[in-house]
């Protein structure tokens, strides 16, 4: 039997606390399996592009995931798929998510996470946390985020300005009217957009600031510019996947200028930010490893709760 679990069936099971979790544990032992993940992508002779992510793997699962995306900028969603569990027994399907609320959570979440590593501590909660593009992912960055340490203030902007709006009244903040604006106030940013030019240059910036940049997740995207970049303690989820689709790419840069990945300094073989006055860029592409962390997760209180349908796709 299969169970298929939708959107409000996942967001019923689904913990950001515990999902941070098994992020951080993931982050800290995903180089352990012998076979890497792999991305693959296409465009199609539509407005849209195909992506798959295959096989989300992680130590002490006995499972894995193989995840079909398609992404059309013009739809609402953007994102629309399927994430499929399978036993690592016998192949078994367990498991049919929506992968539109599982990518959502564990890219936002792991963006939270590493963003927390990695922006300047702050125990009295006096930053100013700015938020460029104001769509799902970001829902559940600053919801991640501010698990993780307080903010003084929240801006926002976005090229729709009711969205920008809404998301400031849910989250108590206020609209600017550029990714520039929001540089100029914010000490932590976070990108999350469909730009194919970059909305910040190292000009915009401070020393000190934080930036997180989600939009360069495929070719032809970016958000930060090759001299931010360069100017920054550099972190990625992985250098060679950067490197080929992601920030690095998009800046015409190599997989050696990234200069650590979040696992490693999750792990303690880098020491991440020495300075204050540094300034730092957290740049994931999204690893097949995190889909398996939340969707193994998802399956297995799914099932202590009976949540969702079962189905017999073999009848």
């Amino acid at each position: 039997m299969t169970r298929l679990l939708t959107s409000s069936d996942l967001l019923a099971v689904l913990d950001p606390e515990a999902s941070l979790a098994a992020l951080r544990e993931g982050f800290r032992h995903a180089g352990a399996p012998t076979l890497a993940g792999q991305r693959v992508r296409t465009d199609l002779p539509f407005p849209g592009t195909a992506t798959a992510l295959i096989p989300g793997l992680l130590p002490g699962i006995d499972a894995y995931t193989v995840k079909v995306n398609a992404k059309f900028p013009g739809a609402r969603p953007a994102l629309r798929g399927v994430i499929c569990l399978h036993s690592g027994r016998d192949g078994e399907l367990l498991a049919l998510l929506d992968s539109a609320t599982v990518t959502a959570w564990r890219t936002g979440l792991a963006a939270a996470l590493g963003t927390h590593v990695l922006a300047v501590p702050d125990p009295a909660g006096e930053a100013v946390l700015g938020i460029v593009g104001a769509g799902a992912q970001a829902e559940i960055m600053v919801r991640g985020l501010r698990s993780l340490r307080g903010f003084r203030e929240l801006v926002v902007h976005d090229t729709d300005p009711e969205r920008a709006t809404r998301f400031a009244a849910r989250h108590h903040g206020r609209v600017l009217g550029s990714a520039a604006d929001i540089t100029a106030v914010a000490d932590v940013v976070l990108l999350s957009t469909w730009s194919r030019t970059p909305l910040l240059y190292l000009a915009d910036s401070r020393p000190g600031q934080h930036f997180t940049t989600l939009g360069a997740d495929e070719p032809g995207k970016q958000e930060l510019s090759a001299d931010l970049l360069a100017s920054a303690l550099l972190v990625v989820d992985d250098r060679e996947q950067a490197a080929a689709m992601g920030a690095l790419a998009a800046a015409g840069l190599p997989a050696t200028a990234a200069d650590a990945t979040l696992g490693e300094l999750l792990g303690g073989t880098h020491p991440g930010r020495t300075a204050d006055t540094s300034r730092s860029v957290y740049a994931p592409v999204g690893l097949p490893w995190q889909d398996l962390a939340l969707a193994w997760a998802a399956y297995r209180h799914a099932e202590r709760l009976s949540v969702g349908t079962r189905i017999d796709l073999l009848a």
